[in-house]
């Protein structure tokens, strides 16, 4: 289950354990809890920065884990009858021996058709061409290559979503 609070759920289906915990860091990173030496020397160079005086103390993301797409798309239709959908489902291409991204989408779009997907991987089995084709060009598919940075999965998470 996830580890922050937030009203934004997004769903991280993918069968790497350290994906689950990047996107975890990423998306909801733990606040500061003390000042160290280099806090202070940035202070003494830089002058104070209100923002790291008063951090934030929640995220803006409750992220959750989902290890292969049959997983996946029962936690989604969880969510829908408990009445607490998710918001963003970031997706990995290639998760053996299960579905892959591709047939997980599938089931995805039956369950939550309006429901936005963020595919990630390194490789693929199709191209980015085929599953348009296949699912529509919206704005409810996106492509993420991996490696990507945390800055750039922040970024359209927030753009996908909106910050809370």
């Amino acid at each position: 289950m996830s580890n922050c609070v937030s009203k934004k759920r997004i769903l991280v289906i993918d069968d790497s354990e350290a994906i689950h915990t990047d996107f975890r860091r990423i998306l909801c990173p733990e606040p500061r809890k003390s000042r160290d030496d280099l806090d202070e020397l940035e202070e003494a160079l830089f002058g104070s920065n209100p923002a790291q005086d008063h951090p934030s103390s929640e995220s803006e993301f409750e992220v959750d884990s989902a290890f292969q797409g049959q997983e996946g798309v029962a936690k989604v239709n969880e969510s829908l009858t408990r009445g607490h959908p998710y918001s963003l489902i970031f997706l990995d291409y290639r998760m053996p021996p299960g579905w892959n991204g591709a047939e997980t989408l599938r089931r995805l779009r039956l369950v939550s058709p309006s429901l936005r997907v963020v595919l990630c991987s390194a490789y693929s089995d199709y191209s980015w061409g085929e599953l348009v084709q296949e699912f529509g060009r919206s704005q409810l598919l996106t492509e993420l290559r991996k490696p990507f940075n945390g800055p750039q999965v922040r970024q359209l998470a927030i753009s996908l979503i909106g910050p809370t």
